[in-house]
Formats: structure tokens, sequence, C-alpha cells
């Protein structure tokens, strides 16, 4: 077997670890700390080289959306997790599939460096240092596991006068909870996630809460239609396939009205700059409430910084500030890595398909998660790690050079022309097709053609219904035996967790019925009027 060296055990090592065993690889963790969880494991205190979340964290993407393919998250866990509540179902998948015998903890990975033969052989040498004693040792692929939540980007230089700032400043990584806050005046500078989050959390004991943004951002909430999780109702192969083949400025006014639906971003001073670039939504359920109520005051762009106060775009000056949250995201790094290998230009890296260095005689190495979804991080690393481990046993193969190069340029300029070029987005990708792309390189993508005729039922809940990590052990190496029926009765996990009050079934009313075929009825005579006359 080969021997296969995962560097950390967050949700891409341990993934990754399982994936290599599924294989009959031979797979060796080396986790910097002292335990798996990666960026979902709270800790009270900042840790170097590590992640760091604040306790109130919940994930954006629902438990059906974001399970492992083959493992469904317990029925009773809610829709979405609390932090401890997913590294729970991470402690149950290790177990269930004995991963932790895997792992190394608190070893750090020093260097990891070409063997002299590694044209021929496509080897390793890995230097580890556990206990102050530093260890090497010979593999056959490396799996980069590291994340990219690590290193802070915090733009100090775009804030003329912060050096005269008086009061508290500090990067969102080093925001625990909103304890020792009450009564300040607080600025928070970003719109993504963490922003929003912080921003919401703060104002309910903050004096008031100033969010500044350069660009805006929409806002979703995690309650789709009917109450189900947006990101069940968002991401179906039916949906996906409408944006790829409408026309764009189709697709942009029907995803504007989409995003409008619950406010008007316009008159909450968050609509996006480029509101026609598919950039990566917020996902938040009260922002829109607490400025609602002037707990949150949305600001443009901060100009300038004095003792006490900040100055905007627009000339407003907010005074008395007394805390100032960057909220303003990550950069990363590969310091154990030659910089031939991953080299970091600009906040992007060039991989095939985010994931293979297109210059190496051997594809033995690989980054399993550097990449920003916009749907569930959790199937996209796991998919990227069952083709990972089959190119590493030969049974995948990689194309030249030539052709990765290109088609690394092809997907940059694909990735701008979506997203646009803000820095938060240099990772961004399209959701199903890439799923379906690395689905595609294993043999595992669904046949939807021939499901049609042999199994109906399970087409069209295919087509029209969440498209999640269950449609990847259909058919393929790998394939699970309990991926349709964890398909069919995913609605019953979704609403499990809800129903914790009993009711009797209410038979829909005779009117109501004929109130909707009438309604059916004049919107069909509408569009024939409109079409004719």
């Amino acid at each position: 077997a080969k021997k296969v060296a995962v560097i950390g055990a967050g949700v891409s090592g341990l993934v990754s670890l399982k994936c290599c065993v599924d294989e009959g690889l031979e797979p060796t963790c080396f986790e910097r700390t002292e335990d798996i969880g990666g960026l979902w494991r709270f800790k009270e205190n900042v840790e170097d080289g590590r992640a760091s979340i604040y306790r109130s964290v919940i994930t954006n993407t629902s438990k059906e959306m974001s399970c492992f393919s083959d493992f469904p998250m317990p029925e009773d866990f809610p829709n979405f997790l609390h932090n401890s509540k997913l590294l729970e179902y991470f402690r149950i998948f290790a177990k269930k599939f004995d991963l932790l015998k895997y792992i190394q903890f608190q070893t750090t990975v020093l260097h990891v460096k070409r063997r002299p033969d590694f044209s021929s052989s496509g080897q390793w040498e890995v230097v580890t240092q556990s206990a102050g004693k530093e260890q090497s040792a010979i593999f056959d692929a490396v799996m980069v596991c590291s994340g990219h939540h690590i290193l802070p980007h915090m733009p100090l230089q775009s804030f003329p006068g912060v050096e005269r700032f008086q009061g508290q400043y500090l990067h969102s990584r080093q925001y625990k909870r909103p304890a020792g806050f009450e009564g300040k005046r607080i600025l928070v500078i970003g719109i993504g996630n963490s922003a929003s989050d912080i921003a919401v959390e703060l104002s309910k004991e903050a004096a008031q809460v100033f969010i500044s943004t350069r660009k805006g951002s929409w806002v979703l909430s995690r309650i789709s239609e009917d109450g189900y999780p947006w990101d069940s109702v968002f991401h179906t192969r039916f949906s996906s396939m409408l944006r790829n083949v409408l026309p764009r400025t189709i697709v942009k006014w029907m995803l504007e009205q989409q995003m409008n639906r619950w406010f008007n971003h316009e008159n909450y001073g968050l609509q996006p700059q480029n509101k026609y670039l598919l950039k990566e939504p917020i996902l938040n359920d009260d922002l829109p409430s607490r400025i609602l109520y002037g707990a949150v005051k949305v600001k443009p762009r901060v100009t300038g910084l004095t003792e006490t106060s900040a100055i905007f775009e627009d000339e407003t000056v907010e005074e008395d500030i007394d805390v100032i949250v960057f909220a303003t995201g990550y950069t990363f790094a590969f310091p154990f890595l030659e910089e031939s290998l991953v080299k970091v230009e600009d906040s992007r890296v060039s991989l095939y398909k985010h994931m293979f260095p297109p210059q190496l005689e051997k594809a033995t190495l690989a980054c399993i998660g550097l990449i920003q979804p916009l749907g569930s991080i959790f199937p996209t690393v796991e998919l990227q790690a069952r083709w990972a481990t089959r190119v590493f046993k030969g049974l995948c193969s990689l194309p030249t050079e030539k052709t990765m190069m290109e088609d690394i340029v092809t997907r940059n300029e694909r990735r701008i022309d979506l997203f646009g070029t803000s820095q938060s987005q240099i990772l961004q990708t399209n959701y199903i097709d890439y799923l379906d792309e690395l689905a595609s390189e294993i043999g595992a993508k669904p046949d939807l053609v021939s499901l049609f005729f042999q199994d109906p039922k399970l087409a069209l809940k295919l087509y029209f219904g969440p498209c999640n990590s269950y449609q990847y052990r259909l058919t393929g190496p790998g394939q699970w035996e309990g991926a349709r029926r964890a398909i069919l009765t995913q609605k019953q996990r979704i609403l499990k967790p809800l129903k914790t009050r009993s009711l009797k079934a209410s038979s829909p009313h005779p009117t109501s019925l004929l109130l909707t075929v009438m309604g059916l009825l004049a919107i069909v005579m509408a569009l024939f009027f409109h079409i004719w006359f």
C-alpha cells in the first residue's frame, strides 16, 4: 500500500483519511494541536497557526447539504448546527470509521520536500516536530489539508490615521464573545458572514454598532420557501441548469428579484455595488431587523481615522468610536512547502482544478479544501479527496502540464467574470458544476438520462430536489447501497428536529382547493391574453 501524509485533522484531513483507507492506501495524519476539528473546534484563546472562531458560530449550510456522502447526520440534529454540534458529528464520523489511530497529535509539519529521485518515484520527505524532537519519514503522496482561515488579512495601510486611534482594534479572528463590549460604540469593517454575525451579536450589548462596507452584499435568510433550509431550495440541478443556459441578463435579473424578495437591499444601504456579480451572499437571519430598529447602522468605506472618530467616503463622521473590528478576511501560505510548489501570488495559487500543482512530474501532491464553493465545503472536499486518492493509485490520470495551465487561466477568467476581482472571491467557484466535474473524474456522476428510464422517481428527486452528497454514491467507485434511500428520505430528516410538538394532520379545506384552481386558471388566462394581445 502507498504511504500518504495528510497534513491537518480538520474536516479536509478527516475525510482525506477515510478516502485513503477506502482506497487501500496507508495514511498518516499530522495535526499540530491536541484534537480534531480544525476551524470548527472552538477554543477560548487564539492560537498561532490555528483557525479561530467565536463561540456563537453556526453553519451557513444545512445538515442534509453538508454531511458526508455515505454518512448522514443523526435525524435529531438541527438543520443548521452550532459549531459544537458539528464537531460532535466529526467525532461520530471519526469513531465510526476508526480514523483516530492514523493521527499523530501535537505534531507540526516543518518541511515537505521532493526526494532526489522524485521524477521517477514521486516520493516526498516529510519533516515533523513533536515534543521538541524532529523526525523525518518518506511518503508516496501528500495531501495538504491545513485550511485557509489562519493568517488574518488586516490591511491597516488602507486606513489613514489608524496609528493615532486611541481605542481598541482587533481582527475578527480575535473576537470570541460580546462580554466586555457592553455600552461601547463599535465599528465593524467588512461585510462578510463574520462581519455581520459579529455586528449583530455586539449590537445586543453595545451602545451602537456601525458596519462599514465598500461594495455592499446580498443578505439571505437561512429560512427559504415553506421554511426549508435555503440551500436545499437554491442548490438543485434544475436551478443550476437554468442559471447556465439562460442569457446572463435574465439570470442576473432573476437573482436580483430573488435576493430582494425578503427586503429591499437598496433601502437598507446594503445593495452590492455590482449587483450582477454572483458573489457569495451573507447568511444572516437578524441583520435586517437590527438595522430596522437602529442597533446596527450601515456606513460606506472608511477613508480615515482620528484619535476617537471614523471618517467615511460620504464625508460623514462618527465620533467616540471605542472599538474597531477588522472583519477583512484571510490570506494563506504554505510555509512547510517549497515556494515553487504552491506559489501564492496576489492572494491566489495556480492549481489544476484547485488541487494539483501542474508543474510536478508526478501527481503525488494535492491541496484539499483550498476553495470557497457557493455551497457546502464538506461534500466538496470529500469529492476532492476521493479524486486525489485515485490519482495517487494511478487509477485516474491528469492531463499534460500545458493543458492544466490553460485550464487554470480559463477557470480564473471565468471566476472573475462571475464573481469579480475582490480579494474575498479569490477561491470562489460554482457549486454543482464543480461537484459534477470532480465526480466525472472518478466515474461517480449520476447518469440522469438512464435513471429517468430505470428509476424515474429517483431521477426526479435528483433533478428537482436538493443536490446533496448522496448523489455521488449512487454509482462508480465507493458506491453506497444506502444512497438511494438517503435521497428519498432526506425530507424526513429535515423535518424531524422541527416537529417537536405533535399536531393532528389537517386536510385541505374545499374552499382553499377551489381558490387554488381558480388562481391557476387566472394565471393561465393572463398569460394567454399577454401573449396574444
